[in-house]
C-alpha cells in the first residue's frame, strides 16, 4: 500500500509545473549561472565555487521541495477538501504522511545528485567517498528539521491564496538571506540582522562545513544550534497545538 501511494505521489508531483519550476529547474540553473559569473572566486577558509556553493544549493532544492511539495501540499488539500476525503479513505493516514515524508526525500535526494553531478563534471569537484557519505547523512538529518519546520508552518494556513504569497516571499527571502546567492557579507546590515534569524542561513553554513570536513565546534557553530533547536521547539509546539484544535 505504501509503495502504491509512494507512486502515486511523485506522480503527481511530476505534472505539477509549478513545482517542478520552483524545485527542479531554478536551483540547478542558478548553480550554473552563478558558477560561469564567480566561479573564479574564492570563498571563506580558500574555498572554490563548487565547494562552498555545491551544499548551498543542495540545501536550497532541499527547502524547495519540501516547503512547496510538502508543506504547501498540505495546505492546498486541506483547502479544496481532498484532506477530508482522505480521512474517511481505506488508507490509514500514516500511510499518507510516510508516503509524502519519503517523496520528499527521494526528490531531495535526486536533486543532491544532480547538483554534485554538476560540480563534478562542470566545476571538477572532487569526489570523496567518505566525505560524501557523512555529507548525505547530515543533508538527512537537514530534511527531517525542514520538514518539522514546513509542517508547523503550513499548519497556520487555511487559505492556499495566503499560503501561495507567504510561498513566494518566504523563497526570496530565504534566497538573499541564506548565503545562497549574494554573500550575506557584502549586503547591507539590515540584511545581514535578518540572516543570524534565518535557519536556512544556519544550516546551510553548517552543511558546508560537513561538506569540506571543517566542521568544528566555535561560537559560530554553537550560535547556528541554538537557532536551529530553538525553531525545531517552536515548531513542535506549534503542531502539538494545532493537533490538539483538530481533535
Amino acid at each position: 500500500m505504501l509503495a502504491t501511494q509512494l507512486r502515486y505521489d511523485l506522480l503527481m508531483f511530476s505534472r505539477e509545473v509549478f513545482y517542478l519550476i520552483f524545485t527542479i529547474l531554478v536551483p540547478p540553473v542558478a548553480y550554473i549561472f552563478m558558477g560561469q559569473l564567480v566561479g573564479d572566486r574564492t570563498y571563506i577558509d580558500g574555498l572554490g565555487y563548487a565547494e562552498t556553493y555545491t551544499p548551498s544549493f543542495i540545501l536550497f532544492i532541499t527547502f524547495s521541495v519540501v516547503f512547496f511539495a510538502f508543506g504547501f501540499d498540505k495546505v492546498m488539500n486541506r483547502t479544496t477538501g481532498v484532506e477530508k476525503r482522505i480521512k474517511i479513505s481505506p488508507v490509514p493516514e500514516r500511510t499518507l504522511l510516510l508516503s509524502a515524508i519519503l517523496k520528499s526525500v527521494i526528490i531531495t535526494s535526486c536533486g543532491f545528485l544532480l547538483i554534485h553531478s554538476i560540480g563534478i563534471f562542470l566545476y571538477g569537484l572532487p569526489f570523496k567517498p567518505a566525505a560524501y557519505l557523512v555529507s548525505y547523512v547530515f543533508f538527512i538529518l537537514l530534511n527531517a528539521v525542514l520538514l518539522l519546520l514546513s509542517s508547523a508552518v503550513y499548519a497556520l494556513f487555511n487559505d492556499m491564496r495566503s499560503a501561495l504569497v507567504f510561498s513566494i516571499l518566504t523563497f526570496q527571502v530565504v534566497l538573499f538571506t541564506g548565503d545562497f546567492s549574494v554573500p550575506v557579507s557584502l549586503m547591507p546590515p539590515i540584511i545581514q540582522t535578518i540572516a543570524m534569524f534565518n535557519p536556512l542561513y544556519h544550516m546551510n553554513h553548517l552543511f558546508i562545513d560537513v561538506w569540506n570536513q571543517q566542521f568544528r565546534f566555535d561560537t559560530d557553530t554553537w550560535q547556528a544550534l541554538v537557532v536551529i533547536a530553538f525553531v525545531v521547539s517552536i515548531s513542535i509546539i506549534i503542531l502539538r497545538v494545532t493537533r490538539r484544535k483538530q481533535d
